[in-house]
């Protein structure tokens, strides 16, 4: 286990999770601060039981603002930092690999990238283009920020090389689909103010590098940007969709993944541009 990590956590309502995200970061790290907002269940009880730091403050709007302040103000000290989900979980490879290799890491290096998988109805979403997802999740302390936008924030390095990491950190939220649903509804919201960022061209310039060269992240940005975008209102779901379930082989993940490619991939950006649709037509009736 290495000492010169920290871990941030954002949570609201965790319970069902934070003990095994807890107890799972602490294989790799004994400094993990819990950035809860204000939640009314036993979050708040459980993460102190088990050791860490918490810290309430009322949600601001968004993740941005919240992570970046628990950056600002919780005082970190140790090398890295390493930005985590309640839900989320690392692979037993993964802090193995941690644990050995972030010691020893080189000086020109500023961030690890970590590959996620998504566990959906207990089944690995391996298929339909949506795994690996790579992330930069661990940086040198002072040298990374969430960026500010309404959705799909990533980690913004500001200096230093990045390596990968080879093992998995895992996704696996064991609510239920009302309460995915509704979280999707939440961020469908958000996707649409995103999207009305893109048309405004008012969001690149908060973006990590936008190209077909870079990162993954890197990649999809652009093909958000520069194609996704600009496809008409409602044709765009139904083309994506066909694209992760059909042409990705989305359709080899099962009964489990004919739930997670339909309605992650189809019904939510559908949903966006209902959301869209109803905002200009709005703005035009007035």
């Amino acid at each position: 286990m290495s000492n010169s990590l920290t871990v941030i956590i954002l949570s609201y309502n965790e319970e069902k999770h934070i003990t095994r995200c807890i107890q799972n970061l602490k294989r790799v790290s004994d400094n993990i601060i819990i950035i809860d907002s204000m939640s009314t269940d036993r979050t708040v009880e459980i993460a102190t039981a088990l050791g860490a730091t918490v810290v309430q403050r009322p949600w601001p709007g968004n993740h941005s603002d919240q992570f970046n302040w628990a950056l600002d103000n919780c005082n970190i000290t140790t090398t890295w930092t390493m930005r985590m989900d309640c839900d989320e979980y690392l692979l037993d490879e993964l802090i193995d690999e941690i644990n050995t290799k972030l010691p020893l890491a080189k000086p020109e290096t500023g961030g690890f990238i970590i590959k996620r998988r998504v566990i959906f109805m207990d089944k690995w979403m391996k298929r339909g283009g949506f795994y690996p997802h790579r992330l930069l999740r661990i940086w040198r302390t002072g040298t990374g920020k969430l960026e500010e936008r309404a959705m799909d924030e990533h980690v913004v390095l500001e200096k230093g090389e990045t390596e990968a990491f080879q093992h998995d950190m895992v996704d696996h939220n064991l609510n239920d689909l009302t309460w995915w649903t509704h979280k999707q509804n939440n961020y469908a919201s958000r996707e649409v103010k995103d999207l009305l960022d893109i048309e405004k061209g008012t969001t690149s310039a908060n973006n990590v590098d936008v190209s077909l060269s870079g990162e993954q992240s890197s990649r999809k940005r652009w093909i958000k940007e520069k194609v996704y975008s600009k496809i008409p209102l409602f044709v765009r779901p139904f083309i994506y969709f066909i694209y992760r379930y059909f042409i990705r082989l989305g359709f080899l993940d099962g009964g489990a993944g004919l739930v997670w490619h339909f309605l992650q991939g189809f019904w939510y950006r559908f949903l966006v541009d209902a959301k869209m649709y109803e905002l200009k037509r709005n703005n035009r009736l007035r």
